[in-house]
């Protein structure tokens, strides 16, 4: 059984910063290296919406009203991927979900997904002015 756990949620004001983190669990599907994982959001009362894609060769791509302030990463190593949260504002408050997703690199850093194989819990950020 599949896991991936996020962490590192939490309250913090506009002009901290936040590192969310998403873990995958020890008995872990392979290949994860080669696959697409993903960073979603959703607010209450909002669609879900894509923040941040990055492929297996470390290749990103970001929704503009976050470009220049997150870093999505990943190490595959320890198959955990991250998200750097610099400046937030309170548009950025949502439940954040990690994803993961066997989709090629190509379509990966283009922002398409046919939809995530595996799914976090999700981790609340609350951002205040």
């Amino acid at each position: 059984h599949v896991q991936l756990v996020e962490s590192g949620g939490g309250s913090v004001q506009t002009g901290g910063s936040l590192r969310l983190s998403c873990a995958a669990s020890e008995n872990a599907y392979s290949p994860y290296s080669t696959d697409c994982m993903e960073w979603f959001r959703q607010a209450p009362g909002e669609e879900r919406e894509q923040v941040a894609f990055i492929d297996s060769d470390g290749k990103t791509i970001y929704r503009d009203t976050v470009k220049g302030r997150f870093t999505i990463s990943r190490d595959n190593a320890k198959k955990t991927l991250y998200l750097q949260m610099n400046s937030p504002k309170p548009e950025d408050t949502a439940m954040y979900y990690c994803a993961a997703e066997a989709r090629e690199d190509w379509n990966c850093r283009l922002g398409r997904t046919l939809g995530a194989n595996f799914w976090g819990q999700g981790t609340q950020v609350t951002v205040s002015p």
